[in-house]
């Protein structure tokens, strides 16, 4: 299958389903977050460290419209890595921003799959971290690699960007709620 994958689709077509995976995640998420939150709120709080949960509370509450503008916040950004990245493969240039949102990505999968097993069920957004996000991401590091378009030391040497997502995570959750008032 890999291989059938690797002869019909360029390297630009890869990278540009990140924001197509991303897309068919947060659907999940959007669709099912605000019903899930308000059942499980107070679940949610419990097993939290208390300020983790003290910070965290008011984005507990957020409703499906807040939810969704903050994901096309994110979503602007993971289109420019991807616009950025596609447009100077030839250099690179961009490959570490789109490699970051990769990481991102890749590394949020885990994030779902150890809510679920925290809360001990269902929680927004697993089912497609792990059918979608997870064998996309996967297969973007191995044709990255492959192609020779990014090496392991960029590989690595980009990961501890991915801790930029939480000032951009914030910012959009804020901006969600700001946009769209309850």
């Amino acid at each position: 299958m890999i291989a059938w994958l690797d002869s019909i689709w360029e390297l630009s077509v890869v990278l540009w389903l990140l924001p197509i995976a991303f897309i068919c995640h947060d659907l999940e998420e959007i669709i099912t977050v605000e019903k899930w939150l308000a059942g499980n709120r107070e679940r949610v709080l419990k097993v939290l460290p208390p300020k983790a949960a003290r910070f965290l509370e008011p984005s507990l509450s957020m409703n499906t419209a807040q939810f969704a503008a903050a994901v096309a916040c994110i979503f602007l950004v993971i289109s420019s890595a991807t616009v950025l990245a596609v447009t100077t493969l030839s250099t690179g240039a961009y490959l570490p921003f789109y490699l970051v949102c990769v990481h991102v990505m890749f590394l949020h999968v885990f994030t779902h799959v150890g809510q679920s097993i925290l809360l001990g069920s269902y929680t927004p957004g697993v089912v497609t971290a792990v059918v979608v996000i997870l064998p996309y991401s996967s297969y973007a590091y191995y044709r990255l690699l492959a192609s020779g378009a990014v090496s392991w030391e960029l590989l690595f040497s980009t990961l501890p960007f991915v801790l930029l997502i939480i000032p951009v995570l914030f910012s959009a959750h804020w901006l969600g709620e700001r946009l769209v008032k309850q």
